[in-house]
C-alpha cells in the first residue's frame, strides 16, 4: 500500500471511529427526559430519577463499547419544532440503519430471563419498534439490569439463531427481513400485518412509524387522526407502486376512502392464498380450452389486461382497474335481520353464490324485483398474474450483481403480447403465436380455475362506487371454464 493511500485510510478510520453513533430502542415509561431537560448539561450530573437513569445507563453502555455519540428519541428531537419533528419522522429509519450499533432496552425483562421473555416484553408491542430493529445492521438486546439478553455475548444479536428465532415467532416477520431488511413497497400487505396489532401513544404514529419501512416521505400532521394518517400512507403506496395487496382487509371502511380500512388492525387476519394448481392440472385445463373461440377470447382478454393502467388516487378517489361481475340478487338470510350485523345471500353473473356479512343494511333485490342502484362484485386487477417479469425486481437484481445488463436475468428475451410490427393484435387476424396463446390460456386458467378475493361495491347516485365493508374475506369462484365469457367486463371504476 502506498503511503498516501495508507494515510487516507487511516484518516478515514479515525473519522469513522469518532463519528460512529449508537441508537436506543426502548419503550417510553413515566417521565422521560426531553431536549429541554438535558440541553447544555452533562448527562451524568442530572438528577437520577425516572427516565434519566435509563438515559445515563444507555450512555454508559455506549461509551464502554467504545463509541462517543449516543442518540435517544426522548431527548434528541425538539418536539416543539415542527420542522425538526418532520425531519425526524422521515429520517428515523435511515438514522437507525446507519448506526454502528442499536441497543434495545427491555425494561420489563428481569435479569437471567430464559428464552421467551423477549417475545412477551411490552417493547415488542409498540409501533415504532418495528423499524427500530429492522433498520439497523447491528443490534444488542439488554435486560432490565443492563445485562445482555440470554447472556448472549456475540457482537451482533442479529446473528444469534436463538434470539432471531424468538423474534421471528413473536412478530411474524421472516428471517431474511429480520436480518437484512430493505425498505420497499412490494408485498405491502405483509408489512402492514407486521404492525397490525401494535400500539402507539399518539394514534397517528401507527401510520407514521411505517414511513421508513415503505421508503415513503410524507409530512406528519399530528391531529389528523389515524384514519387520515393511514389513508395518506396507503394512498402513497398504491400510487407509487400499484401494489393492491393493501386493499385486502376485513373490518370497517375508512372515511378517507371506502376501499381502505379505518384501522391497521384490519390487516391482522392472514391474507387469502388460493390453493395452487399443479402443472399437470394447469396443462389439462389449458388443453380443454383450446377451441378457436376460447383462444381468441383469451387473447383479447390478455391484451386488454396488458394495456390496463395502474391503479391511482386523485383527490382521495381511487381509480381501480377491475374485472366486474354484475350482482343480480341480494337476499337477507332468514333469521338474520336483527342487530347491527346482516348476512346476505349474493348472486352474480358467472360466479358461484356467496354469503356476505356486513354492518351495512342493503336493500334486497333480484331480477324480478330490481332496484335502481347497481351492485358489483369485483376482482381488482393485479398485473402480476400476466406472468411477466417485474422490471423493478430485475433492476434490483442488476444492482445487487453490479451489472448493467438487465437482459441477462431473462431466460429468454420477453416478447410483446400486444401488437407486432403490422399493428395487428391477437384475436384480430394477428399472426399465429403459440407462445402468446399458451400464456393467454394459462391466464384464463388462473382466473377461472382458482377462487379469488373480491369485494362488493355499490353505486352512488353521482355514478361513483363505494365499497361495502365485510367482517370476513369475500372469496369468489367462477362457475367454471365455460364462464370465461362472463369475465369480459373489464373497466376502471372510480371509488369514493
Amino acid at each position: 500500500m502506498k503511503p498516501t493511500t495508507f494515510l487516507s485510510q487511516r484518516i478515514q478510520d479515525v473519522v469513522l471511529m469518532f463519528f460512529q453513533y449508537v441508537m436506543l430502542s426502548h419503550r417510553w415509561e413515566g417521565k422521560e427526559p426531553l431536549l429541554s431537560d438535558i440541553q447544555g448539561k452533562r448527562v451524568y450530573e442530572l438528577n437520577p430519577v425516572d427516565g434519566v437513569i435509563k438515559l445515563q445507563s444507555f450512555c454508559k453502555v455506549a461509551h464502554d463499547a467504545g463509541y462517543r455519540w449516543a442518540w435517544s428519541d426522548t431527548c434528541c428531537i425538539d418536539k416543539n419544532n415542527n420542522i425538526d419533528l418532520q425531519e425526524s419522522v422521515n429520517s428515523m429509519f435511515i438514522w437507525y440503519h446507519h448506526s454502528a450499533l442499536t441497543i434495545v432496552y427491555l425494561s420489563d425483562v428481569p435479569p437471567s430471563s430464559e428464552s421467551g421473555a423477549l417475545a412477551k416484553s411490552a417493547w415488542n408491542s409498540r409501533g415504532w419498534t418495528v423499524q427500530e430493529f429492522l433498520a439497523p445492521k447491528v443490534v444488542l438486546f439488554y435486560q432490565k439490569d443492563w445485562t445482555l439478553y440470554l447472556d448472549d455475548r456475540s457482537p451482533n444479536h442479529k446473528e444469534s439463531t436463538a434470539i432471531m428465532r424468538e423474534l421471528g415467532a413473536a412478530t411474524g416477520i421472516n428471517a431474511q427481513a429480520l436480518v437484512a431488511f430493505r425498505p420497499e413497497m412490494r408485498d405491502a400487505r405483509e408489512k402492514l400485518q407486521w404492525s397490525s396489532m401494535r400500539v402507539t401513544t399518539l394514534q397517528e404514529d401507527i401510520a407514521y412509524s411505517l414511513f421508513g419501512i415503505f421508503g415513503v416521505h410524507l409530512s406528519p400532521i399530528y391531529g389528523e387522526k389515524k384514519q387520515n394518517a393511514l389513508g395518506r400512507l396507503l394512498q402513497e403506496i398504491i400510487a407509487q407502486s400499484g401494489d393492491i395487496t393493501c386493499l385486502d382487509w376485513i373490518g370497517k371502511s375508512s372515511e378517507f376512502n371506502s376501499c381502505l380500512p379505518a384501522s391497521i388492525t384490519s390487516y391482522a387476519a392472514p391474507s387469502f392464498v388460493p390453493p395452487s394448481l399443479s402443472e399437470d392440472e394447469v396443462q389439462t385445463l389449458v388443453s380443454s380450452l383450446r377451441d378457436a373461440r376460447t383462444v381468441e377470447l383469451a387473447s383479447r382478454l390478455y391484451t386488454t389486461f396488458d394495456q390496463l393502467t395502474a391503479p391511482r388516487f386523485a383527490h382521495r378517489r381511487l381509480h381501480l382497474p377491475c374485472i366486474v361481475f354484475a350482482v343480480t340478487e341480494v337476499t337477507l338470510r332468514p333469521g338474520h335481520d336483527q342487530g347491527t350485523r346482516f348476512i346476505y345471500e349474493v348472486k352474480a353473473d358467472g360466479l358461484l353464490d356467496l354469503l356476505i356479512t356486513t354492518d351495512d343494511k342493503l336493500i334486497p333485490f333480484s331480477r324480478t324485483t330490481p332496484i335502481r342502484q347497481k351492485f358489483l362484485l369485483v376482482r381488482p386487477w393485479d398485473r402480476s398474474v400476466l406472468g411477466l417479469h417485474d422490471f423493478a425486481q430485475l433492476f434490483d437484481l442488476a444492482d445487487d450483481a453490479q451489472s448493467s445488463n438487465v437482459m441477462e436475468y431473462y431466460e429468454t428475451p420477453p416478447s410483446s403480447p400486444v401488437c407486432d410490427s403490422t399493428d395487428m393484435c391477437p384475436g384480430e387476424d394477428a399472426p399465429f403465436d403459440p407462445e402468446f396463446d399458451a400464456r393467454a390460456l394459462r391466464l384464463i386458467v388462473r382466473f377461472a380455475g382458482q377462487p379469488f378475493s373480491a369485494f362488493l361495491l355499490v353505486q352512488q347516485w353521482s355514478g361513483e362506487y363505494k365499497r361495502i365493508a365485510a367482517d370476513h374475506q369475500i372469496i369468489a369462484q367462477v362457475k367454471g371454464m365455460t364462464s370465461v365469457h362472463d369475465m369480459i367486463d373489464i373497466r376502471t371504476l372510480e371509488i369514493l
